[in-house]
């Protein structure tokens, strides 16, 4: 039942802006514009910053198989992810 639950929750968090129901207004996201064409080309300096997030140690196992199949690193992998992302998010901000 608890499965079930968080399930809707995911599912409903995927679909759904956040931060709009939190401000109850539409939340408005830009970048400068040399920075998102430098982050798009690929041009930024490849200096890495350490953060800590929480994961449920299911996905990071399931992670660490992935990457293990792709015979990558797991944090490349997380972060080759991140990036695709930030990516789309971009791309349709234009």
């Amino acid at each position: 039942m608890k499965k079930e639950k968080d399930k809707e929750w995911v599912d409903y968090y995927d679909q759904v802006n956040i931060l709009d129901e939190l401000l109850e207004e539409p939340v408005e996201f830009s970048l400068g514009e040399k920075l998102r064409r430098d982050i798009l080309s690929r041009k930024r300096k490849r200096k890495l910053q350490n953060v800590t997030i929480k994961i449920d140690p299911l996905q990071v196992q399931a992670i660490r198989k992935l990457a293990t199949t792709k015979s990558i690193p797991y944090q490349t992998l997380i972060r080759h992810w991140l990036s695709e992302e930030i990516k789309k998010e971009l791309n349709l901000l234009k």
